[in-house]
């Protein structure tokens, strides 16, 4: 079993993550991450902000007229009772964009009551992860909580300013990762390292991790665990729509490039819409904001309606061009950390001696 800091603090099985990836709703792949024995995480940015009824709220015809903190209210009671039997770990992700704006008190206060008024929700509950924004102004917010609180950051500056706000663990999100990245370009392979020791706290490396040596390989650069994102969109049990798995299996190593999105820079996967996304972007992210973002959003709302990928927008990240299988939550899990082991206890046989 391959226990790390990560697992110890979490009482976790696997020192893995999974990613938010707002805004899209990820209610029963945190699930399935929780009950295989990782971190699952809810995408309160999904509830809160959703394209369609959260899980939790199928039933239910006015789930239209809930707000915010209703819909995650509603959705963590759904997660606390479906990880029930296997007392699954998750968490929370809350984008701290300013064009979220008032909703992210909303999402806050949920959690915070969510874990106040449920005895078994603040039993797994355990976990505020914050990205996107200053952490600073919603310290004392998240404190409230009783949660542990990980922020995600693209820098070094940026990961001192969450240790000095009172994060408890740093989450370096390499710019090879899907989904919103920095205008700063820093890769996991330079960034993870850096972090670690420019901080005394825990750190769990994102972008670019998907299998057994990569995990291996944050490990070795003194990481607690990684973070994944496309690589469990690509899974059977990810509730993601069957069109955005199947661009990720057909994805290569450069299927992937830095457009305009509504809260910065994000990377998608290649195609018609996400060329002119790269190209704006690259005229100027100011010049181009209000055409990208129109772009982006009607991408997005073709997600659940097209069967041509040309008129989606896929965020995903480079990594996608080694993902070749869908597997179920459980198998990828055990997979990556039983190879994980073995590449760890190869490593003495491919140093000789001098």
């Amino acid at each position: 079993m391959l226990k790390t800091t990560l697992s110890d603090m979490l009482e976790i099985e696997y020192p893995i993550i999974q990613g938010g990836m707002a805004p899209w709703a990820t209610e029963r792949l945190c699930v399935a991450v929780s009950n295989a024995g990782a971190l699952g995480i809810i995408s309160s940015i999904g509830v809160g902000m959703p394209q369609a009824a959260p899980v939790a709220l199928a039933d239910d015809p006015d789930w239209k007229d809930k707000s915010p903190y209703e819909l995650l209210r509603a959705v963590l009671q759904w997660a606390t009772e479906q990880t029930a039997e296997k007392q699954g770990i998750f968490g929370v992700n809350v984008p701290l964009a300013e064009e979220f704006g008032e909703v992210v008190e909303g999402l806050i206060r949920a959690t915070i009551d969510a874990r106040k008024e449920d005895e078994d929700t603040a039993n797994r509950l355990r976990v505020i992860i914050t990205s996107a924004g200053n952490p600073a102004p919603w310290a004392n917010l998240i404190k409230e909580s009783g949660a542990l609180w990980f922020h995600v950051v693209p820098s070094v500056a940026h990961a001192m300013k969450a240790e000095q706000a009172g994060a408890d663990l740093i989450i370096a999100s390499g710019r090879e990762g899907g989904g919103h990245v920095a205008f700063e370009p820093v890769h996991s392979m330079v960034l993870l390292p850096a972090v670690v020791n420019a901080t005394s706290l825990p750190v769990v490396g994102a972008g670019g991790f998907c299998d057994g040596s990569t995990l291996a390989a944050a490990l070795s650069m003194g990481a607690v665990g990684i973070q994944m994102g496309t690589r469990f969109i690509a899974t059977e049990d990810s509730d993601f729509p069957e069109i955005w798995r199947q661009k990720i299996l057909t994805s290569n190593e450069r299927g992937s490039h830095v457009g305009i999105s509504v809260f910065g820079p994000a990377r998608y996967l290649k195609n018609k819409i996400s060329q002119q996304l790269y190209e704006l972007y690259n005229r100027g992210f100011l010049e181009g904001y209000k055409e990208g973002t129109r772009l982006e959003g009607r991408g997005m709302q073709q997600l659940s309606k097209s069967s041509d990928p040309d008129e989606c927008v896929f965020l995903g990240g480079e990594v996608a061009g080694r993902i070749e299988q869908m597997p179920t939550v459980r198998e990828l899990i055990e997979e990556i950390c039983g190879d994980a082991e073995t590449v760890i206890r190869k490593l003495p046989k491919l140093v000789t001696e001098s």
